[in-house]
């Protein structure tokens, strides 16, 4: 079993509920997640999603760890493709000066989905190949030993400690095993993927400054409900918005399951759509238990980090104070 559990929310909008409100429910949600004994709360960072409120994540890790006392708080991730080096180092030194103690800094390689976000950004694919020199480049304003710029600093970022995770896949997780840096990987729909990965990446694992071993972290969706049936319909929106983003070019908010349920779906809408609700860790709390020992024993992880995004508030609520309860927390 995994005990140490976390939440990773990327602030879904919702039919009928606007994005100011989606920000609202995930800084009410870290509230909830701390009052559970969750280990920390992470936010996205997305552009030009009209599903996704989470744009700005150093800007939201501010709001939730103003709400909150003791969870940690940081970001799953910042894409560091996006942004100067520089920058990033200095808005986590302001968190981490504002909340001591409390800041991770989670960190993607990911760039801008579509042509015109990455030109609005001023970036392009192959900024995403630079992720490790960048990645470089940041630890090196914290630690103060980056050269590129001298007499440069940043400040006040420069001598804190602030935890970094590394966000991949394939190369992305050697990359954190070079720098000697925790790994965070998903989905946990392919578990025998994800079990490769992390065993690349704790043989490859290198002692750094950062860190001595290898810790990981496997994210993913989770639904826990009184019945199995009601877990899988805790996955029916998110299911429909990806394919519905499949078949029609865009990632909409929410929508209510039973709303989903009587559509009439075409042939290629029902296949992405049910190829999307599987393989999930879904059902009672019984079922979960053992789902959950199944992926401690495959992966060995140190960490799950929970994703589910779902319509339905109270559904939802339940389900993380359900998975809270099987893990002891």
């Amino acid at each position: 079993m995994i005990r140490k559990l976390s939440i990773l929310d990327r602030s879904r909008t919702r039919q009928g509920h606007p994005a100011p409100q989606a920000l609202r429910d995930t800084v009410e949600l870290a509230r909830t997640a701390e009052e559970l004994g969750y280990h920390r709360f992470w936010v996205s960072e997305h552009h030009s999603v009209p599903g996704v409120a989470g744009s700005a994540p150093t800007v939201l890790a501010a709001a939730v760890a103003g709400a909150t006392h003791r969870i940690r708080v940081g970001t799953g991730g910042v894409m560091l493709p996006n942004h100067q080096p520089m920058v990033v180092a200095e808005q986590f030194g302001v968190l981490e000066s504002l909340f001591p103690g409390r800041i991770d800094m989670g960190l993607g390689r990911s760039v801008g989905f579509t042509g015109g976000i990455r030109r609005a950004l001023g970036r392009d694919t192959g900024d995403a190949d630079r992720f490790e020199e960048h990645l470089t480049e940041l630890l090196g304003w914290l630690d103060g030993t980056q050269r590129a710029h001298p007499e440069v600093h940043a400040r006040p970022a420069e001598g804190l400690h602030i935890p970094a995770y590394v966000l991949a896949t394939g190369e992305g997780a050697r990359t954190a095993a070079r720098a000697g840096l925790p790994l965070v990987v998903g989905d946990l729909r392919a578990r025998g993927r994800v079990g490769e990965i992390v065993r690349a990446y704790r043989e490859e694992f290198r002692p750094t400054a950062h860190g001595a071993q290898p810790y990981v972290v496997v994210s993913g969706t989770v639904a826990v409900a009184a019945t199995e049936e009601e877990a899988r319909r805790i996955l029916v929106p998110e299911a429909w918005a990806l394919a519905h983003s499949r078949t029609r070019g865009s990632f909409p908010p929410l929508r209510p399951a039973q709303e989903i349920e009587a559509l009439e779906m075409t042939a290629k809408e029902r296949e992405l759509y049910e190829d999307a609700l599987a393989g999930h860790l879904h059902g009672t709390e019984d079922q979960m238990a053992a789902q959950l020992s199944e992926v401690a024993d495959r992966t060995g992880a140190d960490e799950l980090l929970v994703t589910t995004s779902t319509y339905d508030r109270t559904a939802l609520l339940d389900s993380y104070a359900r998975l809270a309860r099987i893990a002891g927390l």
